[in-house]
């Protein structure tokens, strides 16, 4: 009679020192751990030497992409409960590694023993070996957003439906996820105090969402800017058919080669993630240049919560592999200091960290919901990627882990006058 999962389990509690919060069923067909829990389910052994050879959070995404490992159940449970497994903090509030404890040299015989000691499988073909070499550069940058990007559009518009917006709506009580995207491009229209005729430059312009609602709605004279080539074929047929192609220009172009302001307006939407630590500044004085006087950037990113000491800061493994190759977040604080530095008068901040919990929920039901069509659209694996990072994303928004804000900055003239209303937040 098999063991495995009773095995499994006794090792990962002996690891961990707690009992293991969700249930594993085995390879071979048993099953261990709390009754009603929420089933990790280990399909075959090479999980396990992934684990050994990769302990914590790279060797867990690789077993999953494979297939090796799946989830019987509510994902976003799992994913919860396993959050604390994989990183935790510490009495000093620095994150640790529970699985880079001196008990994983008993865990890892253990490990021996039921996955055997044979060399560790190969990485998935979906992972980004990591490359040598300066981060951001502009080769560099193009090749990983080809990667996440141009996987195909007919798996974009699976996963984000017909609006094809890439970041975060903005809800209001009973919407569908079309009236939150239509709510959110209205809202940074509206914080960019958009009108007929005026010039927007689009950073990283995606699909061409936000171009066509601020032509369209608004009357503005837009250039979107994006260095995926499937992206711009997409928005540029979409503009065609919306009989907008005299207001709206696309390029594929990376942002520091932009050199045709003054822009009246720049909107920046889930694109500064990209950027990068060392570019960041470069990023803030580029945009401001492309303003004219009283010119407003809205800055629309994720952000991740400060360290207390930030040379222990490490970049999301499996994000950086599988999802945003060189992807980097920076705290809050930070990005409003850029912004300041390079010039602009920050005038407002606003968090709607929630909404993306939200936002990424809708996508993921997409996806589970047409499984089949996904897989055709991408591999089996891709697709697998694709639908743990947006479950764990959506649950790291819900725990307070990850943030989104929006951030209202204007190149203010000497005078001083910013052309601000006296009242705040007059969009809402």
């Amino acid at each position: 009679m098999g063991d495995a999962a009773l095995r499994l389990t006794t090792l990962a509690e002996e690891l961990l020192g707690a009992p293991l919060p969700v249930r594993i069923r085995a390879w071979d067909g048993t099953e261990s751990g709390p009754p009603g829990a929420p089933v990790l389910v280990v399909r075959h052994r090479r999980a396990l030497r992934r684990l050994l050879w990769r302990p914590g959070e790279l060797g867990l995404a690789r077993a999953w992409v494979a297939g090796e490992i799946d989830v019987d159940g509510d994902l976003y449970a799992v994913l919860d409960l396993l959050a604390g497994i994989v990183w935790e903090r510490g009495d000093d509030g620095l994150a640790v590694h529970p699985l880079r404890d001196p008990r994983l040299l008993a865990a890892a015989r253990g490990l021996l023993k039921l996955g055997g000691a044979l060399p560790p499988p190969p990485p998935p073909a979906e992972e980004v070996r990591r490359r040598p070499g300066p981060l951001h550069t502009k080769r560099r940058d193009k090749r990983a957003i080809s990667h996440h990007y141009d996987v195909g559009n007919s798996f974009y518009e699976l996963v984000l439906g017909p609006s094809m917006v890439y970041s975060c709506g903005y809800w209001k009580d009973g919407g569908t996820l079309e009236d939150a995207q239509r709510d959110k491009l209205d809202l940074v229209c509206r914080k960019l105090a958009l009108r007929d005729g005026d010039r927007l430059l689009d950073v990283g312009c995606g699909w061409g969402s936000m171009a066509v609602h601020a032509a369209r709605e608004y009357g503005a004279r837009v250039i979107g800017v994006t260095l995926s080539r499937e992206q711009a074929a997409y928005a540029r047929k979409r503009i065609a058919e919306e009989g907008l192609t005299d207001r709206i220009e696309i390029r594929v172009q990376d942002y520091r080669d932009v050199r045709d302001g003054p822009y009246d307006a720049i909107s920046s939407i889930g694109m500064a993630e990209h950027v990068g630590e060392v570019r960041y500044h470069e990023y803030a004085e580029q945009l401001l240049s492309l303003l004219g006087s009283g010119g407003r950037l809205l800055n629309h990113q994720i952000a991740r919560p400060p360290e207390r000491d930030e040379s222990s800061y490490r970049l999301d493994e499996f994000i950086d592999r599988y999802v945003f190759p060189d992807g980097e977040l920076t705290p809050l604080g930070r990005t409003v200091t850029s912004l300041e530095t390079a010039g602009f008068e920050v005038r407002d901040v606003e968090s709607i960290r929630e909404h993306y919990a939200l936002t990424l929920r809708r996508w993921v039901a997409n996806m589970e919901g047409d499984w089949r069509r996904a897989v055709r659209h991408s591999s089996p694996g891709r697709a697998r990627v694709w639908r743990l990072y947006m479950a764990a994303c959506a649950v790291a928004f819900e725990r307070n882990r990850i943030g989104v804000n929006q951030i209202l900055a204007v190149k203010s003239p000497e005078s001083g006058e910013s052309g601000m209303p006296l009242r705040a937040r007059t969009w809402n």
